[in-house]
């Protein structure tokens, strides 16, 4: 059985709602905080830092293959939204997480776009980020088809700071949590520095350019609670053929690994306490898997914050990352609390719903008991439009 997702009408204008939170976080008021119970006296202002490229995503869907060479090729869907580690900080901003974001943006009209949409759209704060005069912004075009999605990408690195824009923090603030994209080869100073000050790291690893997939090249893994490959870069770096058998090896090396198997699902293993857990995915209709890996970081980041069983995180994780297959975007597909409550009282309805979906059932002490409207703001076919 397929399970559609009871998405709201896309919205373009930007909300300037006052938050109700900390100096610095600004947009509407989450509607339901999942770390309100284990707050306290004394906590990080924000929950999440990371740091990363923002792009300008242009995607297109509905395509019925891959463009031919020196044809025309007509796609029947588009939209655009902000890209890059965009989309991780707005999933993890939409599940009402307090999310700190450090990037540069163009001063172009895709950077006041991108900068607009998370500030005052999303509620992200971008007090450590920077605006680059004279630099643009870069560019993804991504197209999606069977399933899979192809990218062109256009950009520039930005001018270091300081030159031609504001200095740059010398370590991330304090925080819960961090989320650091690897790169083979490569340690950043900040990912030790925040473990050292109590952050807790989550990992996320790209493909190996090199070809190498050697384990030491990541060596700011040490520093790292959780890493959270795909199968396929999880076996490579382990050197077996099974993501299960990956998972394993990978805990050896970091308290707990998690592989995404696409189709099949998610399985983790936590080397603290021996336990592993496997969660199979749902079956969707999707439309555009741009960022689906992201914003299933962004949902276990969430459940693991909240303390939720292994099991819950998983499948919690899985689930946000479905429904944001639906939808156009990387970042502005992301679901919020209101999709989600939407989404199981859907499942409930169905008196025959399979097994696999009533493991759900855990969200029945979670999710808000009267959700008001929020509704999310869609990736758009052309960002020129404006309000009457």
């Amino acid at each position: 059985m397929t399970i559609f997702s009871p998405h709201a009408a896309p919205q373009t204008a930007l909300s300037g709602e006052g938050s109700e939170g900390s100096e610095g976080f600004e947009g509407a008021a989450p509607v339901l905080d999942p770390l309100a119970e284990v707050r306290a006296e004394g906590d990080p202002e924000t929950d999440v830092y990371l740091t990363g490229t923002v792009f300008l995503d242009i995607i297109f869907t509905g395509l019925d293959s891959a463009p031919v060479r020196g044809t025309e090729s007509w796609a029947r869907g588009m939209g655009s939204s902000p890209g890059g580690i965009a989309n991780m900080a707005t999933a993890l901003a939409r599940l009402g997480l307090r999310t700190s974001l450090a990037a540069a943006f163009g001063d172009d009209m895709y950077g006041e776009y991108c900068w607009e949409a998370l500030s005052r759209g999303e509620g992200i704060d971008l007090g450590l980020s920077r605006t680059v005069p004279g630099w643009h912004s870069p560019v993804t075009v991504s197209m999606a088809y069977e399933g899979e999605r192809t990218m062109v990408s256009h950009g520039h690195e930005a001018p270091p700071p300081g030159e031609g824009g504001a200095p740059a923090p010398e370590c991330p603030p304090p925080a819960r949590a961090c989320v650091a994209l690897l790169v083979p080869g490569r340690q950043e100073e900040w990912i030790g520095t925040a473990a050292r000050r109590g952050s807790r790291v989550f990992a996320d690893v790209g493909w190996d350019e090199t070809g190498r997939w050697d384990p030491s090249d990541l060596a700011d893994l040490e520093h790292c609670e959780a890493f959270l490959p795909n199968a396929e870069e999880a076996m490579r770096y382990t050197r077996t053929d099974c993501p299960r058998a990956a998972a394993r090896a990978l805990a050896e090396k970091v308290p707990l690994a998690v592989v995404t198997m696409g189709e099949r699902g998610a399985f983790a293993v936590d080397s603290r306490t021996g336990e592993s857990a496997e969660v199979p995915a749902i079956a969707v209709e999707a439309l555009d898997p741009t960022g689906a890996g992201d914003v299933f970081v962004a949902g276990f980041v969430t459940g693991t914050l909240a303390g939720w069983p292994l099991a819950d995180r998983l499948a919690f994780a899985g689930l946000t990352a479905a429904l944001s297959v639906q939808e156009f975007g990387g970042s502005l597909s992301a679901p919020g609390w209101v999709e989600i409550a939407a989404w199981w009282q859907h499942v409930r309805s169905y008196d025959d719903s399979p097994a696999a979906l009533r493991r759900y059932a855990f969200l029945d002490g979670i999710l808000p008991a009267a959700a008001r409207p929020w509704p999310l703001r869609r990736a758009v076919p052309t960002l020129g439009f404006r309000q009457p």
